[in-house]
């Protein structure tokens, strides 16, 4: 219940993104007092279902609740099948989509999705925020993504699922900011998981020690662990195997965690309940 899925807010140029909508994408926003007809579009890094559960609630919900709901197309950019992914969602929701246009009397504009299948490259620039694509190594999924964010000379870099990825690091060399997946077999010792298994989901992520040397061979102003595997991964699993392969700026993030990237890279940390 602390960490849910993956989904990053990105906030730049006066305009909100979000970077994949895995479960709770919808909560968190509300948590962090972001509405959600106020963002500008859905950014998917590939379609595994821990990234994409949540996109319905953040759709649907979005569209009929608040003051007022979402009022105009939503704009979704992801790998090849999104498109399809999206038109099959339509389907799925078509009785409530009807229903809710009669009975509820919701913007038919704001239940529209304009999605796009992209290919590595710029696929976003309005108002000087730039978002490129880049294709990372999710094998066997084929594409998967990750993101760069250039706004005001400041940049951010998001991995999405990878294991070590060169052209990952041909994208990140010196970004203010750079978040990236780990996964630790330690986890899954813990949660008793059969070896076979664990080795073949660690063969498609990156582990400390390599995310390490992928931090040392950028060299961003800040580093930060998001969407651990295993989800009960603590500070002590990752942080020191990858102090062995690199001493920069280095943070676990969590759940709510806000970073700006000004000047400065500043992290602040959710209160404690």
């Amino acid at each position: 219940m602390n960490r849910f899925g993956p989904s990053i807010l990105v906030e730049a140029g006066g305009q909100k993104f979000i970077f994949d909508a895995g479960r709770g994408a919808l909560q968190r926003l509300t948590q962090v007092n972001v509405s959600w007809h106020d963002i500008n579009g859905v950014f998917l890094t590939h379609l595994h279902s821990d990234h994409v559960v949540g996109f319905p609630d953040l759709w649907l919900t979005g569209w009929l609740f608040g003051r007022p709901g979402r009022d105009r197309p939503l704009e979704v950019w992801g790998p090849r099948g999104t498109q399809r992914m999206m038109s099959f969602l339509e389907q799925a929701f078509e009785y409530d989509i009807r229903i809710r246009l009669y009975d509820d009397r919701a913007a038919p504009d704001g239940v529209v999705i304009l999605a796009k299948d992209i290919t590595e490259g710029l696929i976003y620039e309005n108002n000087g925020v730039k978002i490129t694509a880049f294709e990372v190594d999710h094998t066997p999924v084929k594409p998967a993504f990750g993101y760069r964010i250039d706004y005001s000379g400041r940049s951010v870099v998001l991995s999405g699922d990878t294991r070590l990825s060169e052209n990952l690091i041909r994208h990140a060399q010196n970004v203010d900011l750079l978040i990236h997946e780990v996964a630790s077999l330690e986890t899954f010792q813990r949660l008793g998981i059969p070896p076979e298994r664990t080795a073949s989901i660690m063969a498609h992520h990156t582990n400390p020690e390599q995310a390490g040397e992928v931090f040392g061979r950028t060299k961003p102003k800040l580093a930060v662990y998001s969407h651990l595997v295993m989800p009960n991964a603590t500070e002590q699993d990752v942080i020191p195997p990858t102090r062995k392969t690199y001493s920069g700026p280095l943070e676990l993030g969590e759940d709510l965690m806000v970073i700006e990237v000004g000047e400065k890279v500043e992290v602040r940390r959710p209160a404690k309940p």
